[in-house]
């Protein structure tokens, strides 16, 4: 799965959404990783496509050529670019993909095209420098679980991914989101809800599940049991939210969490696999984390999950996915377009 006879140094960049940021990997060990997030997008309650690729324009240098200091490296010794094609906001990936093959062009490098969901996958590959630990066998179970996609991947190898289920409509992380929205909390509301949710009991108060048939999901019945919810609670008392916050958060976020838990039971149970990889942003929810490590235990499974910092969107990811490409050479031309929705993954 590794080369054996050189160092490869791959560097990262991801641009997809709201995040700018740069990574070297040595192979599989982290050099250096730098993520510029955006706070413009917090008064508006979400990201807003323009203003998110005119950051990335001012980002991208400075965050790329601190990578590259920070990984103790010249850039000639690259050996490759790799860059986030899809799926992802247009115009922010524009901004990535093009810097991507103007600096793989000055250096004489090839260009590898990386799919952001199955970046977010091989992340759980990652080490830190001098760190040694277990990594995922193939094949596995992945539960990609974000603000944009929630989706059951079957891997058979570092390139090959079938998708086994996926939401028919929400995303877990925009469920999050939304219902943090409902109760007046600043956006992103998902890691707000999980340090709320400390403080309250999660069997407070009680909304709808979904009735899902297979590994499929759905989350837009629990967001409008929240919403009428809420409504009609607000009507007896304006200070509701006020005086239940810890509770509701905490309410909400076991509402979601076991909908997911429920699914990776099923899914394991009907591939007959033993190892679970988490991939995405929600996978960094602290309650998420202990069911699943509870459930691991229990059902004798296998469970990896990245660190937090791995979990968001991040260009250590998508050098990740990279460097096995690389290995395969399988690089793109200069003409490559980026894509906004589905995936050449899988």
């Amino acid at each position: 799965m590794f080369s054996e006879n050189k160092n490869i140094y791959i560097l990262g960049i991801e641009t997809s959404c709201d995040e700018t940021s740069a990574a070297v990997l040595k192979n599989n060990e982290l050099q250096s990783l730098v993520i510029a997030s955006q706070k413009v997008h917090e008064k508006y309650g979400g990201v807003v496509p323009e203003l998110a690729s005119r950051a990335h324009q001012q980002n991208i240098i400075p965050v790329v050529d601190v990578a590259i200091r920070d990984a103790g490296i010249d850039k000639s010794k690259l050996n490759a670019i790799a860059l986030t094609l899809g799926p992802g906001l247009p115009g922010s990936l524009m901004v990535g993909v093009s810097f991507a093959k103007t600096l793989a062009w000055a250096l004489g490098i090839p260009i590898i095209p990386v799919d952001h969901l199955l970046a977010h996958i091989m992340a759980n590959f990652i080490v830190q420098k001098g760190e040694s630990k277990k990594l995922p066998s193939f094949p596995f179970l992945a539960l990609i679980v974000s603000g944009g996609h929630t989706m059951f991947v079957r891997a058979e190898d570092e390139l090959t991914l079938v998708t086994l289920g996926k939401t028919i409509d929400d995303a877990a992380g925009e469920a999050f989101d939304k219902t943090a929205k409902m109760l007046d909390l600043p956006y992103p509301g998902g890691p707000v809800i999980d340090k709320l949710a400390s403080q309250g009991n999660p069997l407070a108060f009680a909304f709808a599940k979904p009735n899902i048939k297979g590994l499929n999901f759905s989350f837009s019945g629990l967001k409008t049991s929240v919403l009428y919810f809420l409504r009609d609670q607000l009507k007896k008392d304006p200070e509701f939210i006020q005086k239940n916050l810890h509770d509701l958060a905490a309410s909400i976020q076991y509402s979601i969490i076991e909908i997911l838990i429920e699914k990776i039971d099923l899914a394991l149970k009907e591939t007959q696999l033993k190892t679970l990889v988490l991939a995405g942003g929600v996978s960094a929810n602290s309650y998420f984390r202990k069911r699943l490590q509870e459930y691991a235990t229990t059902q004798n499974i296998e469970l990896y999950i990245p660190p937090p910092i791995l979990t968001t969107d991040n260009g250590a990811m998508i050098a990740m996915s990279g460097y096995f490409k690389y290995l395969h050479q399988q690089y793109a031309p200069l003409d490559i377009q980026p894509y906004t929705t589905g995936s050449l993954a899988f």
